[in-house]
Parts: structure tokens; C-alpha cells; sequence
């Protein structure tokens, strides 16, 4: 039996909770039903991954299509988020002072090429994570600030030895990017993944032809008995909504595991009937924009706080949210969570109160203060996928011209806007998503940090990071949760980062797409083991 660590979970929003027991029944019923085995699941994808590498990448478009390729030492359960379970890891237990953490490895899992997993290659795998070589990126290396070494005295153990507790080391551990990989191709070259794949889990590795396809085929040696159901997977890749609703509507497509707007599922709806059904959750993420804090002018707070004030949240929830599914007013955490600014503080801060012609007459003052009466043009980057990117920077584009700003639109294929947004800074401004596959405190504000690679705006605050620091390693829940709070605010006063909406997603699928459960973001749940077609 596995020794649980008790972590401190967030209050789900009243929707939230209500999707989920509502999921929960459908679950029930459906494993009343006889799985059926084989059939290759047809599902359609927005874009092109940057790269296979997981590790490295902070994008549904690589995770979602190798996902199924790969196991975790941990994972969020599939049908009851955010509860951690088991995956590669069998069974854990931490010592009384939180400092040690030991894993039990499950026997027989064996990667695709068939060499045995053990914990000399989980311990590869997180020393990668945590301290990268030269040449090799780690998106999320500072949430493991608390660990000192992971450790294998045997090949079913590995030991992770923390220099403070951490208050969400197993959430991180169970992050669905942190693939499993064989320490032998990572010793040869650590950038082996970007462009190969071999892992351990429920699908192999079949064929993906760039701009098209991308495809895995049933792994008979799965350490899970009986599982996979299906005999494959197959993504079309489109970053054009229009598309993959299509190809839903005629059954090209079985699912759009990302989103779909209410438009498009409406229409669906109506051709297809009860041939189809659609889970709506909440999503763990938010629509924004980076701004360069490095460049002129938007190195002057007064500019990004002109900037920030001249966008209406309050409007674009009620003009996005049927195109889009960007609806929430919220701060840098999930309305309706533990850790969410109370809307009476978030009010206070620049951009957030409800009275419109304040705010765009303070954004005309500050521009007028920082040398710019007439305002001034910019360029705003964005990434070449519709939904909800284009749509929500057409209405920024639009706000910003009622304070004087005119901003140039240049959307990027995804590899060019990762590049321009988190490598090189080569951007002023650039439509940047916070995304997570879980409401975790570390996973979102690490980015806010000096010099994580995520912190697309290059701006450095000594309080912010210690703010960071001193909630990541505070087990009180309220403490933690004041902290949390306080970061927030010192983000936000200072304009680093703006944020727009948060997001509802939409699952569309045919309902012969059985034991799908669509958790609150498009990076959990996506291994399909227990996925299977009711028919071809």
C-alpha cells in the first residue's frame, strides 16, 4: 500500500465540481459496458510540435501526440483530478521531516526497445530535468528547486533527497511532461528526444509526417495487463478551427482533445445528435501577453501599466467567450481556487477595476507621463493557431486603439513564435498562455522568476522571487495561500505580465469514443490506455 503525503488541494470552482460528478456518473456506466478491443483512434490536432521532446517543450502540441508514447513516475488519476496515483511508481513513502522521498519501481516495465526500466533511468531522466547540460533546455527545472540529488541504490528504488519540504513536490512528479526515457540514449546525446521517441508506455512510436500525421500503434508489451484497447492512435494536424471541426462533424475525426468554440460544437451538435457528446470543463490556464520588459518603452512600468488598463476584461468575457471559450476575470491563479486573488483585491490593480472610462483615461495619463500624449505603435506577436489566440489578440488590438496604441498583428508558425517568445526575446509584445495540467502554485508562477525560461518578459524582482521561494516550501495551506497572494500582487502592480481571460474548454467526440474523462486542461489524461471504440 502506497504512503500517501497529505497535499493541500484548492477549492474547485462550483462548475467545476459539477462537470466532474457528472463525468464521474458517465464513467461508471461506462465501465458497466464491456471494453472492446481494437480500432485506431482518428483525432484531430492544432499544430506542429516544436519538438518531441516533452522535457523541453511547454506545448499541447508535442505533449498530446506522444503522451501515450511514454510513462511518469507519478500521474493525475484519470477520472478523479486532481488525486495523484501511481504510474511508473508503484508505491512511495516520505520521511517525517518531508526531506525523503522513496519510490518503489514496478518490475517488468520495459521501454520499446525492449531494455528494462529501471531506477538508474528514472534517475537519468529527473537528473536531465533538474540540471540540464549545456545545450539542453528545462522548462520546468525550478520546480525542483527543493531537490539535491535523486538517488538509485537499487534498480527498483530512487530516492529524491530535498534540501527544504517542498509543498508540491508529488504534483510536480506527476507533471504529464516528464517523460521516462533510457539513461543510454541520453548519456550518447540529451537532445536524442527533440526528434526520437522511445518510451515505455501503452502505444509505440509509428510515423508522423510533418503538417499531416502524426501516428502510434498498440505496445504489446505494456506493463499494464490487457491495456492498451485500442490498436492505435492517429492525429490530423490543422491549425485551422474551421477544419477540425469539419473533420469531427463528418468522422474523419472521433475527438478534439484541446477545444472547440460553442459555435462550432453547436453546429455539430445539430448534424450529429446524440452521435456526439461534448464535456465542457474549466481549464487550468489563462490567455495573456508578454511584454518585453528589456526594450524601450515597455521598460517603463508607467507604459505597461497604460497598456494593461486599456484592455477590458470585463467586455472581452462577453464577446469571447462564444468564440473562444476565454471567459474567467482572474488574476495569475484560477478563479474560484484556494489560490485565487478575492475579486475585491484583484479590483484594486491596474487593468482589473469595472469602471472602463477610468481605466482608459489613467492609461492616456501614464502614456502622457512617459513621453507618449499621442500614444504609439508596437508590434504584437502571436502564434499562427486561431483558436483562441487570433481572436483574443484582435480584441486587445481594438481595446488598445481607444488609448492611442497601434499595434502590428504577425502571427508565427509555432516553432518561429516559441522561438521569438521564450529563446530569443526577439518580440516586444507576444500572445503567452499560462497553461498547466494542474492548479499547483509552482507550476504557474515559476515564470514569474528571475531567469526561468518560461519568464518570456526577462524581468527580475528580488521580492517576487522570494515570494516564489518561501510558498513553495510552506505546508500551511493559509500561509502558502497568503504568499501566493502577495505574488500576485507584486506581478501584477508592476504590469510584467498581462493577463486576459481564463480559458473553458470544450471536448467534442463521438460517443463511440468511450472512457474518455476530459480533466481541466489539454495536457492531463492523455495516455489513452483505457480508451477504446464502441465500433470502427
Amino acid at each position: 500500500m502506497a504512503v500517501r503525503f497529505r497535499c493541500h488541494r484548492r477549492l474547485l470552482t462550483v462548475a467545476a465540481l459539477a462537470v466532474l460528478v457528472a463525468l464521474a456518473t458517465s464513467v461508471a456506466v461506462q465501465a458497466a459496458e464491456t471494453p472492446r478491443r481494437g480500432g485506431v483512434l482518428l483525432a484531430v490536432i492544432g499544430a506542429d510540435p516544436p519538438s518531441l521532446d516533452p522535457h523541453q517543450e511547454s506545448t499541447f502540441a508535442t505533449l498530446q501526440l506522444v503522451a501515450p508514447l511514454y510513462s511518469t513516475l507519478l500521474q493525475t488519476d484519470p477520472y478523479a483530478y486532481p488525486k495523484i496515483i501511481g504510474d511508473a511508481a508503484s508505491e512511495w513513502k516520505i520521511s517525517p521531516d518531508a526531506l525523503t522521498y522513496t519510490f518503489k519501481i514496478r518490475q517488468g516495465i520495459k521501454f520499446h526497445d525492449g531494455s528494462p526500466l529501471t531506477s538508474v533511468d528514472v534517475k537519468a531522466t529527473y537528473d536531465k530535468l533538474i540540471s540540464p547540460p549545456d545545450g539542453v533546455r528545462s522548462v520546468r527545472k525550478n520546480a525542483y528547486a527543493a531537490v539535491t540529488s535523486v538517488e538509485a541504490p537499487e534498480p527498483g528504488t530512487v530516492v529524491f533527497k530535498l534540501k527544504f519540504p517542498s509543498a508540491s513536490l508529488l504534483e510536480n512528479l506527476a507533471s504529464p511532461w516528464n517523460a521516462i526515457y533510457p539513461k543510454k540514449y541520453l548519456d550518447n546525446d540529451p537532445n536524442y528526444f527533440k526528434a526520437n521517441v522511445v518510451g515505455s508506455g501503452p502505444f509505440k512510436f509509428k510515423n508522423y509526417t510533418r503538417g499531416s500525421t502524426f501516428e502510434g500503434e498498440r505496445n504489446p508489451d505494456y506493463f499494464v495487463k490487457d491495456r492498451p484497447y485500442l490498436n492505435g492512435y492517429k492525429f490530423f494536424i490543422s491549425p485551422e478551427t474551421s477544419v477540425r471541426a469539419a473533420a469531427v462533424r463528418s468522422g474523419r475525426a472521433y475527438i478534439e482533445f484541446r477545444d472547440l468554440p460553442n459555435a462550432e460544437v453547436e453546429a455539430i451538435k445539430k448534424q450529429l445528435g446524440d452521435k456526439v457528446a461534448v464535456q465542457q470543463t474549466p481549464m487550468t490556464g489563462q490567455f495573456g501577453i508578454a511584454i518585453n520588459n528589456t526594450v524601450k518603452p515597455f521598460n517603463d512600468v508607467r507604459v505597461r501599466k497604460a497598456l494593461t488598463l486599456g484592455l477590458d476584461r470585463y467586455t472581452a468575457s462577453k464577446v469571447l467567450f462564444t468564440l473562444t471559450g476565454l471567459r474567467d476575470v482572474g488574476g495569475l491563479l484560477r478563479p474560484g481556487t484556494d489560490w485565487a486573488l478575492p475579486d475585491a483585491e484583484l479590483q484594486k490593480l491596474p487593468g482589473f477595476g469595472k469602471d472602463q472610462e477610468k481605466n482608459r483615461a489613467e492609461a492616456k495619463k501614464l502614456l502622457a507621463e512617459a513621453g507618449y500624449p499621442n500614444g504609439f505603435k508596437l508590434v504584437l506577436k502571436n502564434r499562427n493557431v486561431k483558436l483562441p489566440y487570433q481572436d483574443f489578440a484582435v480584441f486587445a488590438i481594438q481595446e488598445w486603439r481607444k488609448i492611442g496604441i497601434e499595434a502590428d498583428h504577425r502571427p508565427l508558425e509555432t516553432a518561429a513564435w516559441f522561438a521569438d517568445g521564450r529563446d530569443t526575446g526577439s518580440f516586444e509584445l507576444i500572445v503567452g498562455p499560462t497553461v498547466e495540467a494542474s492548479d499547483d502554485p509552482d507550476l504557474f508562477l515559476r515564470r514569474y522568476t528571475t531567469g526561468d525560461s518560461e519568464n518570456w518578459g526577462r524581468y527580475s524582482n528580488p521580492a517576487i522571487d522570494d515570494l516564489f521561494s518561501r510558498q513553495s516550501r510552506t505546508l500551511d495551506h493559509k500561509e502558502r495561500s497568503k504568499l501566493v497572494q502577495q505574488l500576485q500582487k507584486v506581478v501584477l502592480e508592476n504590469a510584467y505580465y498581462m493577463p486576459g481571460l481564463w480559458w473553458s474548454r470544450n471536448v467534442v467526440h463521438w460517443t463511440k469514443v468511450k472512457n474518455y474523462v476530459a480533466p481541466p486542461n489539454h495536457y492531463a489524461n492523455q495516455k489513452l490506455q483505457d480508451v477504446w471504440l464502441s465500433e470502427d
